[in-house]
């Protein structure tokens, strides 16, 4: 009988082996779920660190150098204006700095008076339609259109484009229709401030015009002048000056620096 009571002996040892089982793979369950969901997170952790890495890093790179200031003024054949009546700034990037496409580019340029607010020619986006008389294959042609044109919708030229002429472009990148600057290229960025119309002041420099249009800006002698350049990314561009006490019979004027 013993031996029968021996054999008939209950082991719940494999009960509580598959319970504890059941534990163990519900936890690496958990553990599992909880790992993607991690990795998942961390990858996008990644992907923004980076993408706001890349901003910064542009945001404090990219941005446009002035090398100097001219200003022009224009005659009508035999005397000169009192007032400077095209600005042409020279203009590259700064070292490390990322590309810039200048039709992204406002100019805010002001004489304490009247402050005008400047985008590229050949800008779609801004205004209803690029500057009237814009050439895109000849930048001159252009500025005298700056000068001289009126644009139907939105009034004179001068009061809310400027123009490029490249200087220096060893790549070939750059053109008046995809006005893009990388490192290495200088270019010429053309602003009117013609004072007053004039159909008799038909020179400016080595440019002839049909007629000069105002800008709503004036650059007498002595005056203050602020200009404003901000690109897409990266940090703005500033410069002021005041004109010199006399323009003499000078036609150019170095303004800045």
């Amino acid at each position: 009988m013993k031996a029968n009571r021996s054999l008939m002996k209950k082991d719940e040892r494999a009960q509580v082996g598959i319970g504890t089982l059941i534990i163990f793979i519900a936890m690496v369950l958990v553990a599992a779920v909880a790992a993607a969901v991690l990795i998942q997170t961390s990858g996008v952790l990644q992907q923004r660190a980076q993408a706001t890495g890349q901003q910064a890093t542009q945001e404090v790179s990219s941005n446009l150098m002035l090398k100097s200031i001219e200003g022009v003024r224009s005659s009508d054949g035999t005397n000169l204006s009192e007032t400077s009546d095209l600005l042409k700034l020279k203009v590259a990037l700064n070292i490390g700095s990322s590309d810039i496409d200048l039709n992204q580019v406002v100019i805010t340029v002001s004489d304490g008076t009247t402050t005008n607010d400047l985008v590229y020619a050949g800008n779609t986006k801004t205004y209803v339609s690029p500057m009237t008389g814009l050439n895109t294959t000849n930048a001159t042609a252009s500025v005298i259109a700056l000068l001289e044109d009126e644009t139907a919708n939105i009034g004179d030229n001068g009061k809310y484009f400027f123009t490029v002429e490249k200087i220096r472009d060893e790549d070939e990148s750059f053109s008046q229709e995809s006005p893009i600057m990388n490192q290495g290229d200088l270019v010429t960025i053309y602003i009117s401030t013609a004072a007053t119309a004039s159909a008799a002041n038909t020179a400016v420099g080595d440019l002839t015009v049909a007629d000069l249009e105002p800008s709503g800006l004036t650059i007498n002698p002595r005056a203050s002048f602020t200009i404003l350049l901000t690109p897409e990314a990266g940090s703005p561009t500033t410069a002021e000056f005041t004109a010199p006490a006399t323009y003499g019979v000078d036609t150019n004027i170095a303004l800045w620096p």
